[in-house]
């Protein structure tokens, strides 16, 4: 059904060391970002009601893995990007979730909380998961090599990555509230132009690869990313949360931090460069694009059915 995926195992994107040290300063810059938008009037309003938050990470830490791990069965990729599917799967949610979240006109405030909470819980969970789904992938695929998940290296890099920009961005927005009220939403806009220009800088690298093998690649996305938009709001829905949650929740699980699966991918102490996992990079780079344009697109209809809605009972 998609050709020969195995084909882009004999690839590796482009990425040099320093494109690789510019990526992780990226990612982190992002997360700061992130963290300067968590107050702690997010986890009284949680305690207060919880219900939406729980879901919200049970659809992205546990539903959203699971379903991958069956698409995964279905559909028969190669291993390697069925490895890459797993580890968006295992991933937080991105920090664009949250504009999309506004645009589609859903709670802010719940899609902020996820992002901040689900970013802090990911480093323990994305390793947890990946080693758990990926490890019952590797015991019954056939790969020539078994591919040996560090599930403490991948926690190293997960915490240098988003738990020490986290701390220092909660601790500067508490020693610094007023400064940090006034760069928050600059720095949220900053920190997404960076990142779309990181992403189209790396693919301007492999512009020839893309081309070549984006037809592999494209309707496992788009199908994958499908499944995780209609899981996160069909959740909501079965546990009678209003629009305004369905909506936050289903872009929740559907964006996902795509960086941070590029940066693992890339690290040698986890995925050595011997191993033909190929598959994985595209996978997280085409992932990194395509949530973005399917985000805009669901949140221009949904925009589209409350302009009517309002319409109608004016």
């Amino acid at each position: 059904m998609f050709g020969d995926l195995s084909v882009l195992d004999k690839y590796t994107l482009n990425f040099s060391q320093s494109g690789l040290f510019l990526l992780n300063i990226t990612l982190a810059i992002i997360m700061f970002g992130v963290a300067l938008g968590i107050k702690t009037q997010n986890f009284k309003n949680i305690l207060a009601r919880p219900k939406p938050v729980i879901i919200g990470l049970i659809s992205q830490f546990f539903i959203l893995p699971a379903i991958t791990f069956l698409l995964i069965l279905l559909i028969k990729p190669s291993e390697s990007v069925a490895l890459g599917m797993i580890l968006v799967a295992a991933c937080p949610g991105g920090n664009i979730s949250n504009f999309i979240t506004s645009l589609a006109k859903a709670n802010i405030e719940l899609s902020v909380s996820l992002t901040g909470i689900s970013t802090i819980l990911s480093v323990f969970l994305t390793p947890f998961n990946f080693a758990f789904w990926g490890g019952l992938f590797v015991k019954t695929s056939k790969l020539l090599r078994p591919i040996e998940i560090d599930f403490f290296q991948m926690f190293q890099t997960v915490i240098i990555i988003l738990g020490i920009p986290l701390i220092l961005g909660i601790l500067f927005a508490k020693k610094f509230p007023k400064t940090t009220d006034k760069i928050k939403n600059i720095f949220k806009i900053v920190s997404i132009i960076i990142f779309a220009g990181f992403v189209i800088i790396a693919l301007s690298n492999n512009f020839s690869l893309f081309l070549r093998y984006i037809y592999l690649i494209f309707f496992i996305v788009l199908i994958h990313n499908g499944f995780a938009l209609l899981s996160g709001y069909i959740t909501a829905t079965a546990f009678k949360l209003d629009i305004k949650n369905r909506r936050a929740i289903s872009i929740e699980t559907g964006i996902q931090n795509s960086g941070l699966a590029l940066v693992l991918i890339f690290n040698p102490k986890i995925f050595p460069y011997d191993l033909q996992i190929g598959g994985m990079a595209f996978i997280a780079a085409w992932w990194g694009i395509w949530h973005i344009i399917s985000g805009m697109f669901l949140a221009y209809l949904w925009g589209i059915k409350r302009k009517k809605y309002i319409e109608k009972n004016n």
